[in-house]
């Protein structure tokens, strides 16, 4: 379909109207936050059980949106469907859980029909609903309103606005409890295996080489020995040390350099001679708990392709090849 200049101004018009209403009710949606939104907050911090988040309709796709951030971000939560709720899914609700609950009506039969059940169950109820004096406000704990009165829709009857505001509030709410709850980026790799987010947050110690796959020698081993044990692990390195201390290294590079240095004295290298009169006497490592994005970006800056682990005491507990970072898609 071909549009003119004026057609595609028009529509651009109509985009921007969109979002200048949005923002408005994310605008209105901040200015509406009080000491409810608080005490939810901390209510969900304290909470011994799970967060249950119930919605229909578009309220229902929202609500299973919050349960996910919730979930993701360290709060055990869920999703129910509020119909489904009515015939069984309710049993998954106890005494020490609260419950989520979102209508903009805040009259939604299949929501509000659950209200009695859930007040039986003493779990406290968070509502999220744009009528204040509602049925669902009036049972609700907790009442986070939503005062989302014009939608983007141009008959102001599809939700659009007013689902912008309740999705924003309830990432606001768990970001909120996220930030209080101590969440480090080691607790979002655990719950994010997969994906681009679990890559990022990999940790060094996910992708190192541990025990008996560490190349390593001892302080008198001979150079020879050292050779054989490179050869042997094809990290192109091998660690120098004792007792689990890493003391040195010697690099397939430092072999080149030896052999060089050797052939232009016109003498034979002394493989017998100890590896700790040659090798680096500061290797580089790095700690275990560590990003293993810092590994890539540690190894770029030194031009370097091996990280030796080390743990808060400096005992050696790993080796980490790029290679390793590549396949795990770090790199």
């Amino acid at each position: 379909m071909n549009m003119n200049d004026e057609t595609s101004k028009d529509w651009l018009e109509q985009a921007h109207h969109v979002l200048d209403i949005e923002m408005a009710a994310l605008a209105q949606q901040k200015d509406a936050l009080g000491q409810d939104f608080v005490a939810a907050a901390s209510m969900i911090l304290n909470l011994k059980g799970k967060l249950v988040i119930i919605g229909m309709g578009k309220s229902g796709i929202i609500a299973r949106k919050i349960a996910a951030t919730f979930a993701s971000t360290g709060t055990p939560a869920f999703f129910v469907h509020a119909a489904e709720a009515q015939h069984g899914d309710l049993g998954m609700i106890t005494a020490d859980d609260a419950v989520l609950a979102l209508s903009h009506s805040g009259e939604t039969d299949e929501v509000c029909g659950l209200l009695p059940t859930i007040k039986r169950l003493g779990a406290p109820i968070i509502a999220m609903t744009g009528g204040k004096t509602s049925t669902l406000a009036q049972h609700a704990d907790f009442l986070l309103h939503i005062p989302v009165t014009e939608e983007a829709c141009p008959m102001n009857l599809a939700p659009t606005a007013s689902t912008t505001a309740t999705l924003a509030l309830g990432d606001a709410l768990a970001v909120v409890v996220l930030k209080h709850r101590g969440i480090q980026p080691e607790d979002f790799a655990r719950v994010h295996p997969a994906g681009s987010l679990g890559r990022r947050l990999m940790s060094v110690a996910d992708v190192m080489h541990e025990g008996d796959k560490i190349p390593m020698v001892a302080m008198g081993a001979s150079l020879s020995d050292a050779i054989y044990t490179m050869s042997s692990f094809r990290f192109g390195i091998t660690g120098v040390g004792e007792q689990g201390k890493l003391e040195g290294c010697l690099t397939d590079g430092d072999l080149r350099r030896i052999l060089q240095e050797g052939g232009q004295d016109g003498l034979q290298v002394d493989m017998q001679m100890p590896v700790s009169e040659v090798m680096h006497t500061k290797p580089y490592t790095i700690a275990a708990n560590h990003l293993a994005s810092e590994a890539v970006r540690f190894m770029e800056e030194k031009k370097i392709t091996v990280l030796f682990v080390t743990d808060e005491q400096q005992k050696l507990v790993g080796i980490v090849h790029l290679h390793d970072l590549l396949q795990a898609g770090i790199a």
